[in-house]
Order: structure tokens, then sequence, then C-alpha cells
């Protein structure tokens, strides 16, 4: 276990711990060469004595090494030392994405743009140097105190030359993409998808897919669709909805195809809000069927066959190679995912054509057999049964569209497809009957009849929803239609919280969550920004979110705890505060040390704030006693400890012209003494004639855990 103190390298200093990973611990150190403060990534020690735990940690070293980006943590040094293995990189003083995002509920627009537009630059060179991430998630992203935007913790990247699928390389499940949730090829696209999941957080304050375990979220990840950030997020413009979604397409060829795509179209957001300027990729164009002549068959099985040995050389499970080898026989077929599923759904419609037919001709020989054995019906009863024939024979392939109303996207999708139906999410809407998430309207109404392969399109209830009625089978009801009264929203900016209830409710609207942010320009407890823009008109009874200033911006008191008192003074300093010093003496803290500060470390204050640190002198010092006339040795003894002497008390010998035989003629030491030192009582020999001073002798009085 490596201590506070620990010097790695003869440079590095370990100053205190400042995060923990899964296989590594993250301390803050004092690069005592370039004198400057640096991050220190220790692998754990119950890791070390891993092979492909220490390989990993190399690795991370070495695929972030040569990444040098305004945008990405710098890794200064690499090294082990006696069965330590550590990365040295940038300290980066702030707080992770994270944190911000749990601090402020949801992020502005602007305030996320800006944040995926520096992570994705920083993705960019990570990219065009073949290096995956893999791990994109908030609390890999850092925000420094200028704001600046930094990628962190390349823990499982590593080439796209030799990417693999396994399940201990999948990043945060809420933030994996489907092919990770699967176990199936990674690369750059994945963190795409990935930084897509993390916009959507900012801007709505919750994860697309959640759940119990990481199994269930890796499913969602897989199966369900996204409900629209504009369900959660009013305000968001239509241009960053289309990027995240493009971004979170389940099919990475459906994705943006390079971050550098994305980059542009954050930075076009920005200019065009609601431009339409996101170029979805089409579904029609994804299905077509590609026609392989002999050539393109070899060369791809040729690149299939080289990935895949590069996998084996990697990966030593055998299931996992095993898996690989049938993957490459299906590939001898020269036949692409794609083509396979093709493939499929026409060998599906082919089966229901073929079924139809025998069902057409089957009615057809039963029919004219009924006409031959019962002549006497009339014309008319015949033309009924032909009418009806044909009914039977137009609604073979044809299915009864389910009530769908009140259900969740992913009830809709399972009930669909077993009739051989499809859903398509067309929006959302506010809705005082369903709950957010719930479907409020189909474009085929319940009890029509669909053609089997055909799809409908719906409608969920957006995050102003109700949550009364959600599975009710009526529509058109009076109480539907009946228009409900519309409300502007007040400005309450500005406003204190008082303030600013009275205005809403008397508007006939709600307050909801009140929550606080730092401002520079806001008075503390007045509201700097509402869910709802003013002048908007929206249902009585509607629920508007408000956030009050905290305040100018906090900064955190530097833990100096343990610190000697001038290197604690530079580091408060150097954060921009005014250092006073106190001193007191202190039995458990080494002279010279930094006791405790006021205010306590880990206190958010005011930029530029005074801060007190308490420096130890060490144990309280003795003072020696006078030596008074004719004063024996137990006489001075007494007098010692009377004085709070606790130690060691020895006696010797020295000859005296003034001091008579046998009494004491000094203290050594004679002004203070540590209360466990040792004391020397010299008693006088007499005369000159014996000008020597002796020896010490044995301890006469020793203290009670004295040490001679």
């Amino acid at each position: 276990m490596i201590k506070i103190g620990t010097i790695v390298g003869d440079r590095y200093e370990i100053l205190e711990k400042i995060g923990v990973g899964g296989m590594a611990e993250v301390f803050k150190g004092k690069d005592h060469k370039l004198n400057r403060f640096v991050a220190v990534k220790v692998l754990k020690e119950e890791f070390r004595s891993n092979d492909a735990f220490v390989k990993k940690f190399k690795e991370e070293a070495q695929a972030a090494a040569g990444l040098a980006h305004p945008n990405i943590v710098n890794i200064y040094d690499v090294g082990d030392e006696n069965g330590i293995y550590y990365i040295v990189m940038e300290l980066v003083e702030g707080i992770t994405l994270k944190e911000y995002i749990e601090r402020k509920g949801r992020l502005t627009v602007k305030e996320a743009t800006s944040i995926a537009i520096q992570v994705s630059a920083g993705l960019e060179i990570a990219h065009n140097n073949q290096i995956v991430h893999r791990d994109i998630k908030p609390q890999n992203i850092m925000i420094s105190r200028e704001g600046k935007v930094k990628v962190t913790d390349f823990g499982i990247a590593k080439a796209t030359t030799s990417q693999t699928t396994t399940s201990n390389a999948m990043g945060s499940v809420h933030y994996a993409s489907p092919e990770q949730a699967r176990g199936g090829y990674v690369d750059h696209r994945s963190d795409i998808y990935s930084l897509g999941i993390v916009l959507y957080e900012m801007v709505t304050g919750r994860v697309p897919f959640d759940g119990e375990t990481a199994v269930a979220v890796a499913v969602k990840h897989l199966q369900e669709e996204m409900v629209p950030p504009s369900a959660y997020c009013r305000e968001i413009p239509h241009s960053l909805e289309q990027i995240i979604r493009k971004c979170t397409q389940k099919s990475p060829d459906r994705r943006y195809q390079d971050i550098g795509d994305l980059l542009a179209d954050l930075k076009q957001s920005l200019l065009d809000p609601d431009g339409d300027f996101v170029k979805m990729v089409d579904l029609d164009e994804q299905a077509k069927t590609v026609i392989m002549d002999r050539d393109t068959s070899s060369r791809v099985r040729e690149r299939r066959k080289v990935r895949y040995e590069e996998e084996e050389d990697e990966e030593e499970d055998e299931e996992e190679y095993e898996d690989d080898e049938d993957d490459e026989d299906d590939d001898e077929e020269g036949l692409s995912p794609s083509v396979e599923r093709a493939m499929t759904i026409a060998g599906a419609v082919l089966a229901i054509v073929i079924v139809l037919v025998l069902v057409l001709f089957v009615s057809r020989m039963l029919g004219i057999g009924g006409g031959n054995k019962d002549n006497g019906r009339d014309e008319q009863q015949t033309e009924e049964q032909e009418d009806d024939e044909q009914t039977s024979q137009g609604s073979a392939n044809t299915v009864e569209m389910p009530n769908l109303l009140g259900k969740t996207m992913t009830e809709a999708k399972i009930e669909l497809e077993a009739l051989g139906l499809s859903v398509v999410l067309g929006g959302s809407e506010d809705s005082s009957e369903y709950s957010a998430g719930q479907i409020i309207s189909q474009s085929v109404n319940a009890g029509d009849r669909v053609e089997v392969g055909g799809s409908v399109e719906v409608t969920i209830a957006g995050s102003g929803s109700g949550t009364g009625g959600g599975n009710s089978t009526q529509t058109g009801t009076p109480q539907e239609e009946e228009k409900t009264e519309q409300v502007s929203v007040p400005n309450v900016t500005g406003r204190t919280e008082a303030e600013a209830r009275s205005m809403l409710e008397a508007a006939g609207l709600k307050v909801g969550t009140v929550s606080e942010s730092a401002s520079d320009t806001v008075t503390s407890g007045a509201v700097i920004n509402q869910s709802l823009s003013s002048g908007t008109n929206v249902e009585k009874g509607t629920t508007v979110n408000l956030v009050l200033s905290s305040g100018p911006n906090k900064v955190k008191v530097t833990d100096v705890i343990g610190h000697e008192s001038t290197r604690a003074q530079g580091e408060l300093a150097g954060d921009g505060f005014t250092v006073n010093v106190n001193e007191t003496y202190s039995d458990d803290v080494r002279e010279g040390l930094v006791i405790s500060t006021n205010p306590d470390r880990g206190t958010y204050v005011e930029p530029g704030s005074s801060v007190t640190i308490t420096v130890s002198l060490g144990r309280k010092q003795v003072t020696i006693p006078s030596v008074t006339v004719n004063m024996n040795y137990d006489a001075a003894a007494e007098a010692l400890r009377d004085a709070g002497f606790e130690g060691t008390i020895k006696e010797a010998t020295e000859s005296s012209e003034s001091v008579g035989e046998g009494y004491v003629t000094r203290y050594e030491p004679r002004k203070t003494v540590d209360p466990e030192g040792t004391v020397t009582i010299y008693i006088s020999t007499g005369s000159a004639s014996q000008p020597a001073v002796t020896e010490p002798a044995a301890p006469q009085t020793p203290a009670a855990g004295g040490t001679q």
C-alpha cells in the first residue's frame, strides 16, 4: 500500500488521495524536479501480481501518451518501482462532468453544446491516431476551475487495428453502445454513441436508459427506442435534438461516421439552432441488397480473415476463439450481415405468399364443390358467398391493429412485432391524461386491419404530462375534446424565491424543483433561470422549475493539513487565498507541520478569502527550575518533577570552589527541555583538587515509560 509522503521515481512525492477507480487509485503529487503539482495514478495492490491488469494499466499510458491536446489530460511519465506501477499525468483542479450535472440538475443548451464540442475536439485527435476511448461518460470528463473540458481515463482504450469484443472492456453500461452491450466489434463510432448519451444527459438531467441491473440497461440499449430529449427539455432546439438522435442510432452505420462531422454540426447548431442541416441516414439505402462479384467477395473474406486473426492472437478465451471461427465460416459464404437480414426477410415474405396461394386455391376448390352439390341456391346467395370468399382472401395477409394508447414504446414494439408490424415514434406532446413516455395517439386506429409488414406512427406524452388514465381504450370522448385553459408564463428571473412563487401561482402555475447555481452577476437567493420561458402559453397547472443564485462561484479550501508550513502557505497563496499563521504546541503533530485550517479544508468559500493555518510547535517544553543554595540531589529532582518533567534524570559530579560537597551545582540542559527528554543533575565534589568532571551515573529516578 502506497503511503502519503512516499516518493516514487526519485521525484514524485505522494501528497494526498484524490480519487479511486476500479483498478487504480489517484493521488495528488508534487514533481520536485519541475516544481509542479501532478496527478499520480497507481495500480491497486491487489492487481499488481496479475499480469493482465499490469498489461492493461501500461496500455492506458501507451494509448494516451502520444495524445497532446488541450482537451485531453496529458500524460507526463510512467514507471514502476518496487512493484508499484504508476502513471504521472496532468493535475486538473476541478470536478467531473457527472458532479457538475448533479449539482445543476441539467445544463443549458449552449453550455452542453460547448462541452460536447470540447470533448469532440479531444476525441478527434484520439481517433486520428487510431485510438478509441471506449469509456466516454461524464465521470471521465473533467471540468477545470477555468471551465476547460478535458477527457481522461483511457483505461480501456485500444488502437482500432486491434479492437476486439470482450465483456470486461465494456464501459459504464449507461453510456455503452449497443455493439458493446452485445459484445460486438467496437470502433470510433462507439465513442460517438456514448458522447450522444452524455449530451442527452446534459440537456435533460437524466440518462435515456436506466434499470435495476446492468443487464437490464444493456438490453434497453439494444431493443428500446429512446424517448426524445425534447420530452424532458422543451427548450432544446431542433438541430441539437437531431444531432443527439443521429449519435445514438443503434446501428453504427446510421451514426456520424467521423467525429469531425459531429464537431461541425455541433458548431453549426450554435449558429443555426432551428436549422435542418443534420443529415440522417436513409433506412431504405441501408436495406438495399449488395451484389458482390467474386473479386469483391474475396476481398471481404480476406479483410475479415485478417481482422479475426488479430483477434485470435489477442484473446486467450477459448469460447471467444470458437465464436470467431463460426463468424469466419459465415463470411466464407460471401454474405455480409445486412445481406443475411435481407435474405431472411425475403424468405419470410415468400413463405407468406406461398401460404396465401394455397389458401386461395383450397378455398376456391371448396367453393366449386359446394356449388355442384347445392344447385338450389339462388343467384343472390352465390354472390354473397363469393363476397365472403373475397373478404377472407383479402384479410389473409392483414392483421387487426391493437390499441396502443397508454403503452410504452417497448410494450408497443413487442406487441406489434408479434403481429409482423413495426412502430415508429413520431414525436411527443403534453398530455393531461397520460404519463410521460406513454403513447397518447396512433396513426392507425385500434381495430383497423393493417397489412403484415406495415407500420404505425405513434406520439408519446412529454415530461409535463399527467399520471391518470394511462390504459384507457376510449378515444374521441368529450373529455378529451374539451380544451384546457391556457395561461402565459410570467418572467420571474431576478425575483426572490417568495416573489417568484407568488407570481407563478397567481398565473395558475405550479412551482416544481428549486435548485441553486453559482452566479457572479445575480444576487444570492434570486432566480437566475426558469424551466419555461416567459411569455410561453401553457396549460393551467403546468409546473415551472426554478434555479436560484448561490452567489459568486466559490472555491474549495485546499487541504494542507500535515504539510510543512512554508509549503502550505505557498499552496494556499497559489490558489488565491490570503494566508495567516498561528502557532501552538501539539503532543501529536511534529513541529513545523500544519495542524488545522480555518475555514476547514474542503469548505467552499469566496475567491480570495482569508485562510488561517495553525502550525505545530511540537510538544510544550518544560522550564528548568533554578538551583537554590544547599539543594541536594533529591530536592533538585523533586523541583524538576514539580515543573512537569516526566523524562529521565541522571546524576553526575564535578568539582566546585563555591558549592559545598554533596550539593547541586547545576542542571543540564539549563533553560527548557522536552517533557519526556533527559536532564542531568550535577553534584559538587568540593574543592578544585578534583577538577575533572565524572561521567554521569546511572539514572537515579527513571520516569515512567522514559528511555535512557
